[in-house]
């Protein structure tokens, strides 16, 4: 929109100045919902998804689980034994000190099993949900995509052979 001020009709004096600025966009909604994420895994303890949902309830953003996983995978957090953490890399820096696909597999990753193009990874308890999105990260060409249940995974490949090579991978990941 274009506005037009004719000086006969119209004079700025310094108290009228800050009103022909151009308004300030608010902050994004997901760069305001990124920012009350970080504030509650710095200040609090967040042991699911749900009870991160509730948290950000409070606080006035009412979330999906699905835009709730989004924002998750987005912010690189991480989900271990004390509930989910920021990593290195979640505070909008870019870098990419977080804990990489091989060690989310260490940690988590207990026995991986073939069937066709399927792999089947259990996981400790609770440890589907960080090891589904860490192979999802690595968008590998031996994935179609990931199922995560609480401590089992299912990865679908597209061919037997390619899970064959992929179930090698994540084998030696686990150790």
């Amino acid at each position: 929109m274009k506005m037009y001020v004719y000086a006969e009709f119209f004079t700025v004096s310094p108290n009228t100045a800050p009103l022909l600025q151009a308004p300030r966009k608010p902050q994004p909604m997901k760069q305001q919902r990124h920012a009350s994420i970080r504030d509650i895994l710095e200040h609090t303890s967040v042991f699911s998804q749900d009870d991160l949902r509730k948290k950000l309830a409070a606080r006035g953003f009412h979330v999906t689980q699905a835009t709730l996983s989004r924002d998750i995978h987005a912010l690189k957090l991480s989900k271990g034994p004390t509930g989910y953490a920021l990593g290195a890399g979640s505070n909008g820096s870019g870098e990419e000190d977080m804990p990489g696909t091989r060690d989310v597999l260490r940690s988590f990753g207990l026995e991986v099993r073939q069937a066709l193009n399927l792999l089947v990874l259990i996981t400790t308890t609770g440890g589907a949900q960080p090891v589904a999105a860490g192979i999802d990260y690595e968008d590998w060409a031996e994935v179609v995509g990931t199922i995560a249940g609480d401590d089992t995974v299912l990865v679908i490949c597209p061919d037997e052979q390619q899970a064959g090579t992929l179930r090698t991978r994540i084998e030696g990941y686990i150790g």
